[in-house]
């Protein structure tokens, strides 16, 4: 997303003046989907997709805010009795009060903002623009808020303003987020550590679906339930078992006659997901980009088999990418839709995404998007 094109905007909109602009990308995880939840690991990284504002203050007490991609400009006050309606407006909003509630002083200001995260597609829009206006404020203001709470403040918008009872991932990497890395958190603990990828030969390239399945908010309910049914058995075994991060299969396989079979599956993908993170940073650092695929495969097969939150359409890319030779392929995300992020080969590149996007559109009559990832930087102020 270029300056120019939000600058003309905020020009245009309020009255000639200009004021800093500041940007946070969105974010890919290369491995570990429902770890977060369950005390383990993920392996995000932010990407060069992302929002740019332009924050001026305007010496009221009202916050002036237009959407540039959807036309809409709203005004509202910083108490919490003027949240505004626009859904857009509440995440700007919700940053505004989470600052406020830390003991942040926020005044009015004027601002437009604009994004190129493909909506829809899993690359997290709503935590790149959480975390565009959480560093913007905390910088004009002078606040003196650290990059954690950013993080955070941007995960409680979700769950006070925006009714999305999410994780740290999407805001962490958002914020975090350093070009040519990876970043390993620890749900648990919040300790992370960079991680190099410089994958030389290879490319990170993601295929959108473009379909998501209605199934998501109540599927994810049912899984997070079978992992705390799991724990629950486990602990009576093994008292100091808080997550599934602390158990093992030993552990499982001693209650498997105590639970379902289907939340026996679901503990085994995750399980087996908490490991492979580590695997997949083991392999990294020895530039071991084979055994890193071999893993995506996994995880995909886990998804798709044990934890069951993939789709026909997912399956059928990642079965593609295997035909073809991909060094690595999954699901990236919760699931039921979305990409399959997808570790290439350079001289595979071409054939693999023209052999997809035939095969796709031949099969659902339509056409994949394709993304290809470049690992970048976290939220910044840009001028």
């Amino acid at each position: 997303m270029e300056i120019e094109f939000v600058r003309s905007r905020f020009i245009k909109h309020f009255d000639g003046s200009t004021g800093s602009v500041y940007a946070s990308p969105g974010r890919i995880n290369l491995i570990g989907e429902h770890t977060d939840y369950n005390g383990g690991f993920v392996f995000p990284g932010a990407i060069d997709k992302g929002m740019v504002a332009e924050l001026k203050i305007n010496g009221t007490n009202k916050v002036r805010a237009y959407s540039i991609d959807l036309k809409d400009y709203v005004e509202f006050g910083l108490n919490e009795e003027d949240a505004p309606r626009a859904s857009w407006a509440r995440y700007i909003f919700g940053v505004c009060r989470e600052i406020i509630k830390r003991g942040g002083k926020i005044a009015g200001f004027n601002t437009a903002f604009a994004g190129d995260v493909p909506l829809g597609a899993g690359m997290s829009s709503s935590a790149a623009l959480e975390s565009t206006y959480a560093y913007a404020l905390n910088d004009m203001f002078d606040c003196g808020i650290d990059k954690f709470e950013l993080a955070k403040i941007g995960q409680a918008t979700e769950h006070n303003y925006c009714g999305v009872n999410c994780g740290i991932m999407d805001q962490f990497a958002s914020v975090f987020g350093k070009a040519g890395h990876l970043i390993r958190l620890d749900c648990r603990s919040l300790e992370y550590q960079y991680f190099p990828v410089t994958p030389e030969g290879y490319r990170l390239v993601l295929l959108d679906s473009v379909v998501k399945h209605e199934l998501a908010s109540s599927a994810y309910n049912d899984r997070r339930r079978s992992c705390e049914n799991v724990v629950a058995a486990i602990q009576k075994r093994h008292p100091h078992v808080e997550f599934l991060r602390d158990a093992n299969m030993d552990m499982l396989n001693e209650v498997k006659g105590e639970i379902t079979a289907e939340d026996y599956m679901r503990a085994e993908y995750v399980i087996g997901e908490i490991q492979r993170v580590l695997d997949v940073c083991d392999a990294l650092e020895c530039g071991d980009y084979e055994t890193v695929g071999k893993k995506m495969y996994e995880t995909h097969y886990g998804m798709s088999k044990l934890y069951e939150v993939s789709c026909e359409e997912l399956d059928f890319l990642n079965d593609i990418a295997k035909e073809c030779g991909v060094t690595g392929s999954r699901v990236m995300g919760g699931g039921f839709g979305g990409c399959t992020i997808n570790l290439v080969k350079n001289e595979l590149y071409d054939h693999f995404v023209e052999t997809a996007k035939m095969r796709y559109k031949e099969k659902y009559g339509r056409l994949p998007k394709v993304y290809d990832v470049v690992i970048s930087d976290g939220a910044r102020k840009l001028c």
